[in-house]
């Protein structure tokens, strides 16, 4: 049984490990997949003129000299500094291999080389293969031709040149015809010898006309709206693909290419403006809130995918599996338009919040398509990691591989466990902001309260009474809510007036919240007179407990 569940847990930790690096970026060794070779500039169409491709050479071969030291300098910053999409922050190795990067992407604008490779040529019929053979039999007869001049030596030099003129003039004659028109002709006049130059001339003008469809303009190139050069958002979106190579132009650049070639092969434009139409799926990733340095959120819960209906929605057959992943894809194409900002300084990455609760399944391998096309077209898009809910068998397994992580890695990667979820996002994210599911007091569609509300938190000791007071001053009606992080406490609500006479008015009768109880106590009283609201917390239990509340006063216009 112990082998049966380490075999569950080691391929459910490969799973894990897939998502991980299509967040980050995929540079470390445990789940790096081979890096995509090397584009070099000289390997380019035969068919495209060679001439802008000797200066791309040239500066390839510069940049192979200076890419590693590059390297190495660039991880040294990333470890000691968090990564910024500002020029003027990134060290002078980062910007020297940023202005190498924007020559390569010059040429290749200029070669028009972000262009997806042209199809393979058609299977030739046979029939059209026999036709083809017996056409080489007529040209075969000017070539001979043209040798033949040559053995004979009491044939004068002339001779031979109006042989190929006439040859040139009309290929369709025989090798008699030919000679009949030689033998009258014995000394030919010079100015017989300018037919040759004609066809010359015309020939001359093909180099030309090749050379000026070579040079066309530039190929414009937009990647999520935003030209590769050009734009004051172009280097942040360089940066990205160089952060996720370690620097190394060669790689970033093979890296860009295939990223723009893939989103012109599926149709990135297009699909944005489709209506895939899955609202079941927003279970599954959903976007909610921000953190404390203001990334967008996104939510991933895989373990929906337990439900037969869902799965059935989304991987039943190819139609829906295809269907599944378009939609995934044109999700994160309009949050990251939508929701983040290239501009320098601006926030240009996400916080994913990765839910491995009831995540281990069959689901994965469907799965696994969408993280290799995120891994490899949307690098540097994660600001941290968070897994939460995270079962005691994958913490042990990834305590034995984090060696083999980057540093950089490591930065992002943030674990915790069932019973430690709510406390390790509170870290990064304020609980106004964290999904009630999660722990937090964010809930859709809220008459009373937003995510611009803060949330007070109190930890409360074992075997302690936390009192709230809210005092008020107006007639008002006072709204709030309140919960504690797996409850088992005794809560009670009551106003006690300013004044001595008046009398204490019990609003919520003090009764014991246990876990299974719902997640948040809402309650709002109507105030006539000076007073305050006393809120009480009763941990009557061996354990610290987190107290989340906050309150809104709605004012009438009458003074107390």
């Amino acid at each position: 049984m112990a082998e049966e569940t380490q075999s569950k847990a080691s391929e459910a930790a490969q799973e894990v490990l897939a998502a991980e690096a299509a967040a980050v970026g995929a540079e470390e060794e445990v789940v790096k997949e081979p890096a995509p070779a090397p584009v070099a500039e000289a390997e380019e169409d035969p068919e495209k003129p060679a001439l802008p491709a000797e200066p791309a050479a040239e500066d390839e071969k510069k940049t192979a000299g200076e890419e590693a030291p590059a390297s190495n300098d660039a991880v040294q910053s990333l470890s000691s500094k968090e990564e910024s999409n500002r020029v003027a922050d990134v060290d002078d190795p980062e910007k020297r291999a940023l202005d190498e990067l924007k020559q390569l992407v010059q040429v290749a604008l200029a070669n028009h080389e972000f262009y997806p490779p042209p199809p393979p040529p058609p299977a030739v019929e046979p029939s059209a293969k026999s036709e083809e053979e017996s056409k080489p039999e007529e040209p075969s007869v000017p070539a001979q031709a043209e040798e033949e001049p040559a053995p004979p030596a009491d044939v004068p030099p002339p001779p031979a040149e109006e042989k190929a003129v006439v040859v040139e003039d009309d290929g369709a004659k025989t090798v008699e015809a030919i000679e009949e028109t030689v033998v009258p002709v014995t000394a030919p006049p010079a100015s017989e010898e300018a037919p040759p130059a004609a066809p010359e001339e015309e020939k001359t003008p093909a180099p030309p006309a090749s050379a000026s469809l070579a040079s066309p303009l530039p190929e414009e190139v937009l990647i999520w709206g935003i030209p590769l050069l050009g734009d004051e958002r172009s280097d942040t979106i360089l940066l990205k693909f160089l952060q996720a190579r370690d620097f190394k132009m060669k790689e970033a650049m093979a890296m860009l290419k295939n990223a723009v070639i893939w989103r012109k092969e599926f149709g990135i434009e297009a699909l944005l403006e489709e209506d895939l139409g899955i609202p079941e799926m927003e279970k599954v990733v959903f976007m909610h809130g921000a953190d404390k340095e203001g990334h967008p959120v996104c939510y991933n819960v895989y373990g929906e995918f337990q439900s037969r209906e869902l799965y059935a929605m989304a991987f039943a057959d190819e139609e829906k599996r295809q269907r599944f992943l378009r939609w995934r894809i044109q999700y994160l194409e309009k949050g990251i338009r939508q929701l983040l900002d290239f501009s320098p300084g601006g926030v240009s990455t996400m916080v994913q919040v990765t839910d491995l609760r009831n995540s281990i399944g069959p689901m994965k391998r469907e799965l696994r398509q969408a993280l290799t096309l995120l891994q490899d077209n949307y690098p540097e898009f994660a600001a941290k990691q968070i897994f939460i809910n995270v079962p005691w068998w994958y913490l042990a397994f990834n305590r034995m591989i984090s060696p083999f992580f980057t540093q950089r890695s490591k930065s992002k990667f943030v674990f915790a466990g069932p019973s430690k979820t709510a406390e390790t996002l509170f870290k990064y994210i304020a609980p106004e902001q964290v999904p009630v599911q999660y722990g937090g007091l964010s809930k859709e569609k809220d008459p009373d309260f937003t995510s611009a509300d803060a949330v007070t938190e109190i930890t409360i000791k074992p075997s302690t009474k936390q009192v709230i007071e809210i005092p008020v001053t107006e007639k008002c009606l006072l709204v709030w809510e309140l919960r504690v992080l797996g409850w088992d406490v005794i809560y009670g609500a009551e106003f006690v007036p300013s004044s001595e006479d008046g009398y204490t008015i019990i609003v919520q009768k003090a009764r014991k919240l246990v876990a299974t109880d719902e997640p948040l106590e809402k309650n709002s009283f109507k105030i006539g007179e000076a007073g305050k609201v006393v809120l009480t917390v009763d941990n009557t239990s061996s354990k610290k407990k987190k107290l989340l509340y906050r309150y809104k006063i709605q004012c009438y216009t009458e003074s107390i």
